[in-house]
């Protein structure tokens, strides 16, 4: 990870560079401004959003829900230009410390079946294969459950 890089919790002030990445990230399936807005804003009872900043601009986020021993990787995205570069790794060293802070022991996560990348990025950082989910995603991609233990960075 760069020294250069930070992650924070989301504020509403972070909601309109969260809504255009998640637009760019995700453009089957785009959360809205309004969930996004609910989520930043605490009024989504298990639900935390970080975000990233590399080089004092925003590089990225996460969302991640918080519930009894289990906590849910639901978004992580980075710019493309940022990608590689230590940004997602960041973020999700600040997932980790949520689930931690929130009393999770196991992080899980879906993700599609084709995305090659993504699935290296999560099989380097502890993830393995909990289950699939046939014809998940809108356009019928399996989506891949994955799991690791909830570790807390010093």
């Amino acid at each position: 990870m760069s020294s250069r890089t930070t992650v924070r919790p989301a504020t509403t002030g972070d909601v309109d560079a969260i809504v255009a990445l998640e637009a760019e990230a995700f453009p089957l399936d785009p959360w809205s401004a309004n969930l996004i807005g609910e989520g930043v804003s605490g009024l989504l009872p298990t639900i935390t959003v970080v975000v990233a900043e590399h080089a004092g601009a925003f590089a990225g986020y996460a969302v991640v829900s918080v519930v009894d021993v289990d906590a849910e990787l639901q978004r992580i995205a980075v710019p493309e230009p940022l990608r590689r570069a230590g940004v997602a790794t960041a973020v999700l060293r600040g997932v980790h410390a949520v689930a931690g802070e929130g009393g999770a022991a196991r992080l899980l996560l879906e993700v599609r079946e084709d995305n090659a990348p993504a699935r290296r990025f999560y099989e380097r950082h502890g993830f393995s294969e909990l289950g699939r989910r046939p014809r998940y995603y809108r356009d019928g991609t399996t989506a891949l459950v994955l799991a690791t233990t909830v570790t807390m960075v010093p």
